[in-house]
Protein backbone atom coordinates (compact mmCIF):
# COMPACT_ATOMS: atom_id res chain seq x y z
CA UNK A 1 0.00 0.00 0.00
CA UNK A 2 1.31 3.62 -0.93
CA UNK A 3 1.11 5.82 2.19
CA UNK A 4 -0.06 9.02 0.08
CA UNK A 5 -0.90 10.93 3.19
CA UNK A 6 2.55 11.33 4.00
CA UNK A 7 3.80 12.01 0.46
CA UNK A 8 1.33 14.65 -0.07
CA UNK A 9 1.79 16.06 3.66
CA UNK A 10 3.28 19.69 2.70
CA UNK A 11 0.33 20.28 0.29
CA UNK A 12 -2.33 19.92 3.02
CA UNK A 13 -0.69 23.13 3.79
CA UNK A 14 -1.09 24.49 0.87
CA UNK A 15 -4.90 23.42 0.38
CA UNK A 16 -6.68 27.10 0.86
CA UNK A 17 -6.06 30.84 0.96
CA UNK A 18 -6.51 30.21 4.62
CA UNK A 19 -4.26 27.48 5.00
CA UNK A 20 -1.68 29.08 2.85
CA UNK A 21 -2.01 32.65 4.87
CA UNK A 22 -2.02 30.74 8.25
CA UNK A 23 1.24 29.11 7.66
CA UNK A 24 3.15 31.32 5.13
CA UNK A 25 6.64 31.85 5.87
CA UNK A 26 7.29 35.69 5.00
CA UNK A 27 5.12 38.59 5.76
CA UNK A 28 4.80 41.91 3.96
CA UNK A 29 3.76 44.83 5.65
CA UNK A 30 3.32 48.66 4.41
CA UNK A 31 5.89 49.51 7.62
CA UNK A 32 8.57 47.07 5.55
CA UNK A 33 8.04 50.51 2.29
CA UNK A 34 10.01 53.30 1.73
CA UNK A 35 9.39 55.33 -1.09
CA UNK A 36 12.32 57.11 -3.43
CA UNK A 37 11.08 60.41 -4.39
CA UNK A 38 12.68 63.30 -6.58
CA UNK A 39 12.68 66.93 -6.30
CA UNK A 40 14.12 69.71 -8.93
CA UNK A 41 14.30 73.12 -8.53
CA UNK A 42 14.48 73.54 -12.46
CA UNK A 43 10.85 72.44 -12.98
CA UNK A 44 8.00 74.53 -12.38
CA UNK A 45 5.40 71.45 -11.98
CA UNK A 46 5.61 68.24 -11.70
CA UNK A 47 7.39 66.22 -14.83
CA UNK A 48 6.93 62.62 -16.08
CA UNK A 49 10.25 60.44 -16.22
CA UNK A 50 9.75 58.84 -19.76
CA UNK A 51 11.92 55.98 -18.41
CA UNK A 52 9.69 54.76 -15.26
CA UNK A 53 5.95 55.12 -15.14
CA UNK A 54 4.56 56.73 -12.40
CA UNK A 55 7.36 58.54 -11.71
CA UNK A 56 7.82 62.18 -11.90
CA UNK A 57 10.22 64.87 -10.85
CA UNK A 58 8.17 66.92 -8.19
CA UNK A 59 8.39 70.33 -7.13
CA UNK A 60 8.48 71.54 -3.60
CA UNK A 61 4.59 71.83 -3.09
CA UNK A 62 3.94 68.15 -4.87
CA UNK A 63 6.86 66.91 -2.64
CA UNK A 64 4.97 67.85 0.84
CA UNK A 65 1.73 66.52 -1.22
CA UNK A 66 2.77 63.39 -2.08
CA UNK A 67 4.90 62.88 1.04
CA UNK A 68 2.20 63.53 3.09
CA UNK A 69 -0.18 61.09 0.69
CA UNK A 70 2.42 58.07 1.07
CA UNK A 71 2.32 58.75 5.03
CA UNK A 72 -1.11 58.46 5.21
CA UNK A 73 -1.02 55.40 3.24
CA UNK A 74 1.14 53.97 6.07
CA UNK A 75 4.64 54.20 4.61
CA UNK A 76 6.94 55.67 7.44
CA UNK A 77 9.58 56.98 5.23
CA UNK A 78 11.34 58.45 1.81
CA UNK A 79 14.08 58.55 0.49
CA UNK A 80 14.99 62.02 -1.04
CA UNK A 81 16.78 62.98 -3.68
CA UNK A 82 18.03 66.60 -5.30
CA UNK A 83 18.22 67.90 -8.54
CA UNK A 84 19.75 71.51 -8.50
CA UNK A 85 19.41 73.79 -11.39
CA UNK A 86 23.13 74.71 -10.90
CA UNK A 87 26.12 71.79 -11.07
CA UNK A 88 29.74 72.70 -10.70
CA UNK A 89 32.59 70.17 -10.53
CA UNK A 90 32.70 70.43 -6.75
CA UNK A 91 29.09 69.59 -6.34
CA UNK A 92 28.63 72.74 -4.32
CA UNK A 93 25.08 72.63 -4.36
CA UNK A 94 25.19 69.25 -2.61
CA UNK A 95 26.22 70.76 0.87
CA UNK A 96 24.75 74.26 0.21
CA UNK A 97 22.46 75.20 3.67
CA UNK A 98 19.99 75.91 0.95
CA UNK A 99 20.43 73.71 -1.32
CA UNK A 100 17.58 71.97 -2.74
CA UNK A 101 17.48 68.93 -0.40
CA UNK A 102 18.22 71.03 2.75
CA UNK A 103 15.20 73.03 1.53
CA UNK A 104 13.01 70.12 0.90
CA UNK A 105 14.35 68.33 4.33
CA UNK A 106 13.39 71.56 6.46
CA UNK A 107 9.32 71.91 4.43
CA UNK A 108 9.23 68.09 4.46
CA UNK A 109 9.40 68.19 8.76
CA UNK A 110 7.27 71.35 9.32
CA UNK A 111 4.26 69.57 6.87
CA UNK A 112 4.89 65.62 7.79
CA UNK A 113 6.69 65.89 11.45
CA UNK A 114 5.88 61.67 11.45
CA UNK A 115 7.76 60.79 8.62
CA UNK A 116 11.08 59.65 8.47
CA UNK A 117 13.22 61.71 5.85
CA UNK A 118 16.07 59.44 4.61
CA UNK A 119 18.23 61.68 2.56
CA UNK A 120 20.59 60.52 -0.44
CA UNK A 121 24.52 61.28 0.31
CA UNK A 122 26.28 61.55 -3.14
CA UNK A 123 27.39 63.91 -5.17
CA UNK A 124 26.87 62.40 -8.63
CA UNK A 125 23.82 64.56 -9.29
CA UNK A 126 25.27 67.87 -8.44
CA UNK A 127 29.23 67.73 -10.29
CA UNK A 128 28.68 68.93 -13.63
CA UNK A 129 30.77 65.66 -14.77
CA UNK A 130 27.91 63.54 -13.34
CA UNK A 131 30.45 61.08 -10.99
CA UNK A 132 30.03 60.39 -7.72
CA UNK A 133 33.55 62.07 -6.39
CA UNK A 134 36.23 64.78 -7.19
CA UNK A 135 37.16 63.55 -10.60
CA UNK A 136 40.13 64.17 -12.84
CA UNK A 137 40.23 63.84 -16.18
CA UNK A 138 42.38 63.48 -19.49
CA UNK A 139 43.00 66.70 -21.33
CA UNK A 140 40.52 65.74 -24.05
CA UNK A 141 37.51 65.34 -20.85
CA UNK A 142 36.72 61.76 -22.58
CA UNK A 143 38.65 59.34 -19.87
CA UNK A 144 38.64 59.51 -15.89
CA UNK A 145 42.38 59.83 -15.16
CA UNK A 146 41.11 59.45 -11.25
CA UNK A 147 38.98 59.71 -8.56
CA UNK A 148 40.40 62.09 -5.29
CA UNK A 149 38.89 59.67 -2.56
CA UNK A 150 39.74 61.78 0.19
CA UNK A 151 38.79 65.09 -1.43
CA UNK A 152 35.13 63.27 -2.38
CA UNK A 153 35.08 61.96 1.23
CA UNK A 154 35.60 65.49 2.88
CA UNK A 155 32.68 66.81 0.46
CA UNK A 156 30.28 63.97 1.30
CA UNK A 157 30.58 64.89 5.15
CA UNK A 158 29.82 67.95 4.54
CA UNK A 159 26.82 66.78 2.48
CA UNK A 160 25.76 64.52 5.48
CA UNK A 161 26.00 67.04 8.31
CA UNK A 162 24.09 69.64 5.77
CA UNK A 163 21.34 67.53 5.47
CA UNK A 164 21.32 66.70 9.55
CA UNK A 165 21.03 70.42 10.43
CA UNK A 166 18.08 70.57 7.96
CA UNK A 167 16.41 68.18 9.61
CA UNK A 168 17.00 64.81 8.20
CA UNK A 169 16.22 61.99 10.52
CA UNK A 170 18.82 59.38 8.45
CA UNK A 171 21.70 60.01 6.26
CA UNK A 172 22.22 57.10 3.37
CA UNK A 173 25.80 57.97 1.53
CA UNK A 174 25.50 55.48 -1.42
CA UNK A 175 28.82 56.96 -3.43
CA UNK A 176 31.05 54.11 -2.44
CA UNK A 177 34.22 55.87 -1.40
CA UNK A 178 36.52 54.24 1.01
CA UNK A 179 36.12 55.10 4.76
CA UNK A 180 33.47 57.51 3.79
CA UNK A 181 31.27 55.59 6.52
CA UNK A 182 33.84 56.52 9.18
CA UNK A 183 34.62 60.24 8.00
CA UNK A 184 30.66 60.63 8.13
CA UNK A 185 29.78 59.31 11.47
CA UNK A 186 32.79 61.13 12.96
CA UNK A 187 31.65 64.35 11.27
CA UNK A 188 28.23 63.88 12.13
CA UNK A 189 29.13 62.83 16.03
CA UNK A 190 31.37 66.36 16.33
CA UNK A 191 28.73 68.27 15.46
CA UNK A 192 26.28 67.64 17.58
CA UNK A 193 24.07 64.63 15.52
CA UNK A 194 25.32 61.63 17.60
CA UNK A 195 21.87 59.79 17.08
CA UNK A 196 21.66 60.60 13.42
CA UNK A 197 22.18 56.89 11.99
CA UNK A 198 24.21 55.64 8.83
CA UNK A 199 22.18 53.85 6.20
CA UNK A 200 24.77 52.72 3.77
CA UNK A 201 24.87 52.03 0.34
CA UNK A 202 27.57 49.38 1.48
CA UNK A 203 27.08 46.56 -1.27
CA UNK A 204 26.17 49.01 -4.56
CA UNK A 205 27.38 47.26 -7.67
CA UNK A 206 27.85 48.58 -11.22
CA UNK A 207 24.81 48.20 -12.29
CA UNK A 208 22.72 47.99 -15.91
CA UNK A 209 19.79 48.45 -14.08
CA UNK A 210 20.47 52.27 -13.12
CA UNK A 211 19.38 53.64 -16.52
CA UNK A 212 16.36 54.65 -15.95
CA UNK A 213 17.25 56.63 -12.43
CA UNK A 214 20.05 58.18 -13.89
CA UNK A 215 17.16 59.93 -16.10
CA UNK A 216 15.11 60.65 -13.26
CA UNK A 217 18.07 62.62 -11.52
CA UNK A 218 19.60 63.87 -14.23
CA UNK A 219 22.94 61.84 -13.67
CA UNK A 220 24.89 60.23 -16.37
CA UNK A 221 28.23 60.32 -16.27
CA UNK A 222 29.52 62.49 -19.07
CA UNK A 223 32.40 60.74 -19.41
CA UNK A 224 33.58 57.63 -18.30
CA UNK A 225 31.80 54.71 -16.03
CA UNK A 226 31.30 53.89 -12.15
CA UNK A 227 33.10 50.62 -12.52
CA UNK A 228 35.94 51.68 -10.39
CA UNK A 229 34.21 52.84 -7.54
CA UNK A 230 31.14 50.64 -7.45
CA UNK A 231 31.32 46.58 -7.11
CA UNK A 232 32.08 44.25 -10.03
CA UNK A 233 28.45 42.02 -10.23
CA UNK A 234 30.69 39.27 -10.45
CA UNK A 235 31.93 39.30 -6.80
CA UNK A 236 30.12 38.20 -3.87
CA UNK A 237 33.05 37.64 -1.18
CA UNK A 238 33.98 41.30 -2.08
CA UNK A 239 30.68 42.57 -1.46
CA UNK A 240 30.92 40.89 2.56
CA UNK A 241 33.97 42.83 2.19
CA UNK A 242 32.64 46.04 1.79
CA UNK A 243 29.29 45.46 4.39
CA UNK A 244 31.88 44.37 7.17
CA UNK A 245 33.91 47.50 6.39
CA UNK A 246 31.02 50.19 6.38
CA UNK A 247 29.86 48.15 9.77
CA UNK A 248 32.99 48.63 11.34
CA UNK A 249 32.87 52.06 10.22
CA UNK A 250 29.95 52.53 12.25
CA UNK A 251 26.99 52.22 10.12
CA UNK A 252 23.93 51.76 11.66
CA UNK A 253 22.30 50.19 8.58
CA UNK A 254 23.29 48.21 5.41
CA UNK A 255 21.87 48.55 1.94
CA UNK A 256 21.97 45.90 -1.25
CA UNK A 257 21.90 47.28 -4.74
CA UNK A 258 20.07 46.50 -6.91
CA UNK A 259 17.64 44.09 -5.27
CA UNK A 260 16.40 41.26 -7.30
CA UNK A 261 19.67 40.15 -9.13
CA UNK A 262 21.05 40.56 -5.98
CA UNK A 263 19.11 37.96 -3.59
CA UNK A 264 22.08 36.13 -2.69
CA UNK A 265 24.14 38.95 -1.36
CA UNK A 266 21.06 40.18 0.52
CA UNK A 267 20.87 36.54 2.02
CA UNK A 268 24.22 36.43 2.34
CA UNK A 269 24.85 40.09 4.16
CA UNK A 270 21.72 39.74 6.58
CA UNK A 271 23.21 35.71 7.59
CA UNK A 272 26.57 37.28 8.66
CA UNK A 273 26.27 40.96 9.93
CA UNK A 274 22.51 40.49 11.25
CA UNK A 275 22.24 44.15 10.71
CA UNK A 276 19.24 45.85 9.43
CA UNK A 277 19.47 45.40 6.01
CA UNK A 278 17.76 47.19 3.04
CA UNK A 279 16.87 46.04 -0.38
CA UNK A 280 16.64 48.80 -3.07
CA UNK A 281 14.33 47.70 -6.36
CA UNK A 282 16.02 50.02 -8.52
CA UNK A 283 14.62 51.84 -11.48
CA UNK A 284 15.55 49.13 -14.31
CA UNK A 285 13.75 46.39 -12.25
CA UNK A 286 10.85 48.91 -11.62
CA UNK A 287 10.46 49.77 -14.88
CA UNK A 288 10.70 45.98 -16.61
CA UNK A 289 7.88 44.85 -14.51
CA UNK A 290 6.26 48.34 -15.24
CA UNK A 291 6.82 48.19 -18.90
CA UNK A 292 5.56 44.33 -18.97
CA UNK A 293 2.49 45.32 -17.53
CA UNK A 294 1.54 48.15 -19.64
CA UNK A 295 2.06 45.52 -22.36
CA UNK A 296 0.05 43.48 -20.78
CA UNK A 297 2.47 40.69 -20.68
CA UNK A 298 2.23 40.08 -16.29
CA UNK A 299 0.00 40.74 -14.02
CA UNK A 300 1.18 43.99 -12.18
CA UNK A 301 0.05 43.25 -8.83
CA UNK A 302 0.77 39.64 -8.72
CA UNK A 303 4.48 40.18 -9.88
CA UNK A 304 5.46 43.05 -8.09
CA UNK A 305 3.90 41.64 -5.00
CA UNK A 306 6.04 38.41 -5.36
CA UNK A 307 9.23 40.56 -5.83
CA UNK A 308 8.43 42.25 -2.85
CA UNK A 309 8.15 39.35 -0.85
CA UNK A 310 11.77 37.56 -2.33
CA UNK A 311 13.24 40.64 -0.91
CA UNK A 312 11.66 40.18 2.50
CA UNK A 313 12.24 35.66 2.10
CA UNK A 314 15.79 36.62 1.14
CA UNK A 315 16.90 38.67 4.57
CA UNK A 316 15.95 42.70 3.85
CA UNK A 317 14.22 44.50 6.53
CA UNK A 318 12.76 47.48 4.41
CA UNK A 319 13.07 47.36 0.70
CA UNK A 320 13.18 50.78 -1.41
CA UNK A 321 10.58 50.67 -4.13
CA UNK A 322 9.49 53.11 -6.53
CA UNK A 323 6.33 51.01 -6.55
CA UNK A 324 5.67 51.57 -2.48
CA UNK A 325 2.24 53.57 -2.99
CA UNK A 326 0.86 51.18 -4.76
CA UNK A 327 2.11 48.33 -2.99
CA UNK A 328 0.89 49.76 0.18
CA UNK A 329 -2.60 50.31 -1.08
CA UNK A 330 -2.41 46.25 -2.30
CA UNK A 331 -1.58 45.52 1.11
CA UNK A 332 -4.62 47.59 2.52
CA UNK A 333 -7.01 45.72 0.34
CA UNK A 334 -5.59 42.39 1.21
Amino acid sequence: MTHLSLTHRPRRLRSSEALRGLTRETQLSRSDLILPLFISEKISAPTAVASMPGVFQLTEPALIEEALAAHAEGIPAILLFGIPSHKDAQASQAYSPSGVVQRAVRALKKACPGLIIITDVCLCEFMSHGHCGVTHFDGDRQHIVSIDNDASVELLCKTAISHAEAGADIVAPSDMMDGRIGAMRKGLDQHGFQNTPILSYAAKFASAFYGPFRDAAESTPQAGDRKSYQMDSANGAEALREVALDVEEGADMVMVKPGMPYLDIIWRVKQRFQMPTVAYQVSGEYSMLKAAALNGWIDEKTCMMEAMTAFRRAGADLIVTYAARQVARWLTLE
